[in-house]
């Protein structure tokens, strides 16, 4: 049975002890996952940061007591909410179109207003 000399994936020193084992130490483990987790993209990292933002603003308009809230589409864009960036739609039975950030959507409606409403957990 021949040895086979395993090597740290992060800073390629000889590893000891376990066999499946693929790291020497904790700092290399959480350097190689910090890298293999970080957004090396900036276009990806942009995009994040503005869904966070408007979940941000979607959040903040409606009050933890209500279901959901009016607002108007120009104090939205006065917050920095950018509107063509969202995570995903819900259409209901209706036909209306609600545009989420995460669990907080909204709903266009006549002239310049929007209907603000927080997903429900199932």
């Amino acid at each position: 049975m021949e040895m086979i000399d395993k090597k740290c994936i992060e800073c390629n020193k000889p590893l000891k002890g376990r066999v499946d084992k693929k790291f020497c130490d904790d700092f290399c483990r959480n350097s190689y996952n910090n890298k293999l987790n970080s957004d090396t993209n900036g276009y990806v990292r942009n995009i994040n940061n503005t869904l966070r933002k408007n979940r941000r603003i979607l959040e903040e308009t409606l009050p933890a007591s209500e279901e959901m809230a009016k607002t108007t589409r120009s104090k939205m864009a006065e917050k920095g909410f950018q509107f063509k960036y969202f995570t995903h739609t819900y259409s209901n039975k209706k036909g209306n179109i609600y545009y989420f950030c995460y669990e907080y959507g909204y709903l266009l409606l006549e002239g310049d207003w929007i209907l603000v409403v927080k997903r429900k957990e199932h």
